[in-house]
């Protein structure tokens, strides 16, 4: 039954948030495409201005954020979601209508907004449903949505950019995907549960055990709770939290600039436009097979996510390096250091599971994820600006900056795994048991569940009698035999 109940839930949901996010990526990077089909001379920017085009997408994120996260865990998610893709389709879409540099500036803006909202509620829906060893997979699956949206854009700008007439090949590819974006709010609308207990395509006695296994395996319920200040204190003042948010930080500031300039970088290397849009494919099935084959380790093995993140950001250096002395390097080592950039996105899911499978507490979990997406608009705001016009094509000061911030993040992710062991040593003497990174901690009156296989998980369900304290909204700080994964 147990392998029956997983199997239905992952057809259900995992399908939905995947294709959803395929739409997040492709939406929000289609810029880049458009960018070599005639947008910025239609819209007349000059100088540094779509650099701000490109950052204004996070400013919106960034004010919309903290908002969007208390909202979450308040309002019913599934429809919280599909009302914010109906609004994120149609700005969308209302791009193709853009004259000028104000309107861009608008409707990227609000498009920021309208985006905020969709990894959060991601993250809070794969902890609602899934247990700690699960989590890193479903999330790198789901996340790969961004990679694979990235080879359907490449495919889809191609053959819009064939389009000359009745209008210009960028004004349809934001038209096309405007349109699409809007239609699968129906999809999300009509099919995504709002959570275990409502979920329709369960029987009663599978919606029991879904809620349970996440109680004694995940990281606590997330029905019926209120947001609580002292979880956002206990928040910010959890050193892992600065640990996450730093190499958050660290790891998009790359992917700003490199997201947003890859056609221009690719072109800057010989190409023509349209070869730019093909170029980009082998870069994002490169990007989507690192995001799942990465999450599948992190989930099989507890001890191993901060060494993955150092892993994918490796390349990376490298890759960057070859760029910055491509005077000295040919255009197909310059092409191959361009695909190793390709593996830098892994981190941010990498970091992401780390914060769904570490923390406990839904306003603790909310918070901190909150935080990393402040983080993420930050790094991504400040991207862009590292590409100066006045140094095109060769942009020498943005990746000098990307190979410096991937090598302090990757010092930031060793760190970051002491810290979590020592944390874990120290918390088996003070609690004097010998906690899992794998269970939730104690249940059951104190009980701490053992499962020697994730096989057992539905012999453990059945054997641990829950209490109602049980289902109380907890965080990790305060649950007996709860360790982290590092």
């Amino acid at each position: 039954m147990a392998r029956r109940v997983l199997r239905k839930v992952d057809f259900r949901l995992i399908p939905l948030l995947f294709i959803t996010y395929m739409l997040n990526f492709m939406d929000k990077t289609i810029l880049s495409s458009a960018s070599v089909f005639g947008l910025s001379s239609d819209t007349h920017l000059v100088g540094q201005q779509y650099s701000w085009v490109s950052s204004i997408f996070y400013f919106g994120y960034f004010f919309w954020e903290y908002p969007t996260n208390i909202l979450i865990a308040r309002l019913p998610v599934a429809k919280y979601l599909a009302i914010n893709t109906f609004f994120w389709g149609a700005i969308v879409a209302l791009t193709a209508a853009c004259v000028n540099y104000g309107g861009l500036l608008a409707v990227r803006f609000l498009l920021g907004v309208a985006e905020a909202t969709i990894t959060p509620a991601f993250m809070f829906i794969t902890t609602t449903w899934y247990t700690r060893d699960e989590i890193p997979f479903r999330t790198g699956i789901w996340f790969s949505g961004n990679s694979i949206g990235g080879l359907v854009a490449g495919l889809l700008a191609y053959g819009l950019g064939h389009i000359e007439h009745p209008l210009h090949p960028w004004m349809w590819m934001f038209i096309v995907l405007g349109v699409a974006t809007f239609l699968w709010g129906f999809v999300m609308l009509a099919f995504l549960p709002d959570d275990i207990s409502n979920a329709k395509f369960l029987t009663p006695e599978e919606r029991e055990f879904m809620t349970n296994r996440v109680i004694i395996a995940g990281t606590g319920s997330t029905e019926k709770t209120s947001w609580r200040w002292d979880q956002t204190r206990e928040c910010l003042i959890d050193p892992k939290t600065w640990f996450i948010f730093a190499i958050v930080i660290l790891t998009q500031i790359p992917n700003g600039g490199t997201q947003n300039f890859a056609n221009l970088v690719i072109v800057s290397f010989g190409f023509t436009s349209l070869q730019s849009t093909l170029i980009n494919i082998p870069s994002s099935v490169i990007s989507a097979t690192t995001i799942a084959v990465t999450g599948w380790l992190a989930g099989r093995y507890r001890q191993m996510a901060c060494i993955l993140i150092v892993c994918v950001v490796t390349l990376p250096v490298i890759g960057s390096a070859l760029i910055y002395a491509r005077a000295h390097v040919a255009r197909g080592g310059q092409l191959f250091g361009y695909f190793l950039l390709a593996t830098g996105p892994s981190a941010m899911p990498l970091a992401m599971s780390l914060v769904q499978a570490n923390y406990k507490g839904v306003t603790k979990k909310m918070t901190i994820t909150a935080m990393i997406f402040i983080a993420y608009c930050a790094g991504n705001i400040a991207g862009p600006q590292f590409f100066k016009k006045s140094e095109a094509p060769n942009y020498p000061t943005a990746f000098r900056a990307i190979l410096i911030c991937y090598i302090i993040a990757a010092a930031l992710a060793l760190s970051l795994r002491v810290y979590l062991q020592l944390l874990n040593k120290k918390r088996d003497r003070d609690e004097g048991v010998q906690g899992s990174a794998g269970m939730s901690g104690a249940v059951a009156s104190g009980k701490l569940p053992e499962m020697h296989s994730k096989s057992d998980m539905a012999e453990v369900v059945r054997s641990v009698a829950l209490q109602p304290e049980d289902y109380d909204d907890v965080t990790d700080w305060n649950t007996v035999g709860f360790r982290y994964r590092v």
